[in-house]
């Protein structure tokens, strides 16, 4: 199956053509990579801005830190992180502004303050209300893999089958946001790298991201500074992962990876222009 072009915000995404950049703009103070650094709503402007110029297909706001370990805010607090930055980013970006949150109150003020999709780390589990809340605006979304909290993440590692059991779940709820009114053609799948995944599963994900082709969703896969790459590299300082995160992007694509939520853009756009002509120009 062909998974149809998407149109938003006048850029079009074609599937399978070339591989997509989702660039990361946290906006919370405890990150793992770049806590505090983009939380004020000119500091987010400017970083979303710099990303835009690398290469940036849709940039990503998060106001929640999903590290492992990390302590869940108010949805008050939450909103006001989120509602101030998207606001200010989308009277100056043009490409497509995503939501990373679990919430649905959070998601329908950021659609409605600007934002154009909604990435749920839970895959549409945690908050009840997510999926018929997505169907509601009518906007794509990103259904992710995940055991547990990010507080339990960590400890909840024990598979029987990895791969089949990241399908289920993702094929699960894929037809539960259909049966919310979620049109399947907007769904993109997020296999979970670093979300109840130790450093050998991560890397059995990134040797099989096409495993998940046949559910019939482009494919997002974020690898970035995450600390399985630290301990391959015995690299502690996230930010000095950027070669490391461009192996596993380049792996990721040639597996079958559409889109890859990063950090360094201008780098891993590198990455994607020479990784797409080996793997994609056959």
């Amino acid at each position: 199956m062909i998974v149809p072009a998407w149109e938003i915000c006048d850029f079009s995404f074609e599937w399978g053509k070339r591989t997509y950049l989702m660039g990361v703009v946290n906006v919370t103070p405890d990150s793992f990579s770049d806590g505090g650094e983009f939380s004020k709503p000119l500091e987010a402007l400017a970083q979303a801005q710099k990303l835009v110029a690398a290469g940036a297909d849709i940039i990503d706001i998060g106001g929640q830190s999903t590290r492992p370990g990390s302590v869940q805010i108010s949805v008050e607090e939450e909103l006001e992180r989120v509602l101030s930055v998207i606001e200010v980013l989308r009277k100056e970006i043009a490409v497509p502004i995503s939501v990373d949150t679990t919430r649905a109150s959070v998601a329908f003020s950021a659609v409605t303050a600007g934002a154009d999709l909604v990435n749920d780390i839970s895959g549409g589990t945690f908050d009840p209300d997510m999926l018929a809340t997505v169907a509601q605006l009518n906007v794509p979304v990103i259904l992710m893999h995940l055991r547990g909290t990010p507080q339990t993440m960590q400890q909840m590692t024990d598979y029987q089958n990895l791969l089949a059991e990241i399908y289920q779940f993702l094929e699960r709820q894929i037809e539960s946001a259909a049966f919310c009114g979620i049109n399947p053609s907007k769904i993109i799948i997020d296999p979970g790298i670093g979300f109840a995944k130790n450093q050998s599963q991560n890397l059995e994900i990134l040797r099989n991201v096409g495993f998940f082709k046949s559910l019939n969703c482009p494919i997002l896969v974020g690898a970035s500074r995450k600390s399985f790459i630290g301990r391959i590299l015995n690299q502690p300082d996230p930010k000095e992962r950027v070669w490391g995160t461009a192996a596993a992007c380049c792996a990721a694509i040639s597996t079958g990876a559409d889109i890859l939520r990063v950090h360094d853009v201008a780098q891993m756009r590198d990455v994607c222009r020479v990784a797409d002509a080996i793997f994609r120009q056959m």
